[in-house]
């Protein structure tokens, strides 16, 4: 019963949080309106981060609950090694690349109009000066399995005649528009696990 008087308020404080989340995700779908500029926002961020936050929001509760019993049977130290790994075997990658992607694409914003054909990505607010003429060619890296939390993280890089390399990740906006625009560019899909930006 000690454990039960102690697992609820950790169960409510989780589906408060769980709530909150999935408010937040209905007020930016139902608000958000369609931008010819991209750069990271807050919605795009919940939208990515959905399902990890709320794998954290169920499992961390249980998991703290834990900490405040006594000694633990060897039963209960296996179920707690298990979800351990669980919750942050699912969790931990989302959150690791969408770091890694924040820190990329913090200061980059891209304006993106397929219908005029137009787009230009700016670094710290300076244009950088290509046309799709200068693209020699575009990697598009996506996760190999579409089910896991962050399948969602992918990039797209456009490697240019000059050497430069520019990178735009999913964290500025949806992906699939901006290769079927650049369709016609030497494009090549790879897949992998992480989608790790590479240099």
């Amino acid at each position: 019963m000690k454990t039960v008087a102690l697992l609820r308020p950790l169960l409510e404080f989780g589906a408060v949080v769980v709530a909150l989340i999935v408010g937040l995700r209905l007020i930016t779908g139902l608000f958000g309106t369609r931008r010819k500029t991209y750069q990271i926002s807050f919605s795009r961020q919940v939208a990515l981060l959905f399902w990890p936050l709320l794998c954290l929001a169920v499992g961390l509760p249980f998991l703290a609950s834990f900490l405040f019993v006594g000694t633990l049977s060897a039963y209960e130290l296996i179920l707690l090694l298990i979800i351990s790994a669980l919750v942050l075997g699912f969790a931990a990658p989302a959150l690791v690349l969408h770091l890694h992607y924040y820190l990329r694409n913090h200061a980059t914003q891209v304006v993106f109009e397929p219908k005029q054909n137009v787009l230009e990505v700016f670094e710290d607010g300076q244009r950088v000066p290509f046309t799709r003429a200068d693209i020699q060619r575009v990697v598009y890296a996506r996760c190999v399995s579409p089910r896991l939390f962050w399948s969602n993280y992918e990039y797209v890089q456009l490697y240019l005649h000059d050497g430069r390399i520019v990178s735009i990740t999913s964290l500025l906006l949806k992906l699939t528009s901006l290769t079927d625009f650049l369709r016609n560019t030497k494009l090549e899909t790879t897949r992998r696990w992480f989608c790790f930006v590479r240099p």
